[in-house]
């Protein structure tokens, strides 16, 4: 990192990417986790892209995380409150002819904000852009049956998926006494459900075997040199098979999906699609989404 520079219209945004695009025209969007501040969250993208080795254009959505371990409610709102802007981020880059590949990367809390985003992409749309096609979700901090419902209302035409979990992440068993016991898709053994998220298309590698820096086996993403290798495959635009996710047995990978938890009694059955597809026919809300001196504006 050299320098801060603030780009104040749109434009410019996209003078940026014209000079930092690749051949295949990549973009790739991080959206950061809970308990990172500013700063951490630019140093951590910046280790992310020099560690994987990839060119495509690098954009960080930073959200007003608090970065205090206690304030887990706080940055949950805030998450909540950024919804419309990453929406309109991944739009923006998606109906760019300038660009062909949009990929997005998201950690803990952020899982949830991109999730809810595409989602809200798809209620706008009528579906999500075709040249969103990857979605990496590291150590998901989203409740099971919530990523569930969210994944079904994106609609038909989805990117391909890869979640990476681990049933010793301390980070997301403390997430789940918070939220009333109930798991979290990054702290939840999916190899259970292999053959209906393989139809999905969503694959997920379980990481709960790699030594991690992180006492709290949370950031494994980004620390452990076999998990960075696998996410350098994803963030190229290559897909990450059983085969290659396995180091000495100590990765496993599974294309999975998700089952319903025993715990929530008032579910009954999977979600029909028919559901979704009324859900898609919303009105979306207007807004103007305009870059005005470095700040969007709605």
């Amino acid at each position: 990192m050299v320098e801060v520079d603030k780009v104040a219209t749109e434009r410019r945004v996209f003078d940026w990417f014209r000079k930092n695009r690749n051949a295949k025209r990549q973009v790739l969007i991080f959206v950061h986790g809970y308990n990172n501040s500013y700063a951490d969250a630019v140093f951590r993208f910046a280790q992310i892209v020099h560690d994987a080795g990839t060119d495509a254009a690098p954009i960080l959505f930073a959200w007003p995380s608090r970065a205090k371990v206690f304030d887990y409610l706080y940055d949950k709102e805030s998450a909540n409150y950024s919804r419309r802007a990453l929406e309109d981020l991944i739009l923006q880059a998606s109906m760019s002819p300038d660009v062909d590949d949009v990929t997005i990367l998201a950690h803990s809390m952020g899982t949830w904000l991109a999730a809810e985003a595409l989602r809200g992409v798809a209620m706008r749309k009528n579906s999500i852009p075709a040249k969103v096609r990857n979605v990496v979700l590291a150590s998901p901090d989203i409740d099971i049956d919530v990523f569930r419902r969210q994944f079904v209302e994106m609609g038909p035409n989805k990117p391909h998926f890869t979640i990476f979990t681990s049933t010793r992440d301390k980070a997301l068993e403390f997430s789940r006494l918070l939220s009333g016991g109930i798991s979290r898709v990054g702290g939840t053994d999916l190899t259970p459900y292999t053959a209906v998220l393989e139809e999905l298309g969503v694959t997920v590698i379980d990481t709960s075997a790699i030594a991690s820096g992180d006492p709290l086996g949370h950031n494994a993403y980004a620390e452990s040199p076999e998990i960075v290798r696998l996410l350098a495959h994803r963030l190229g635009g290559r897909s990450v098979t059983a085969g290659e996710a396995k180091f000495s047995d100590r990765v496993t990978a599974a294309a999975a999906s998700l089952g319903r938890p025993a715990k929530r009694k008032t579910a009954k059955g999977p979600v029909d699609s028919s559901e979704a597809r009324k859900l898609l026919k919303r009105e979306p809300v207007t807004s103007t989404g305009q870059i005005v001196d470095g700040q969007i504006s709605y």
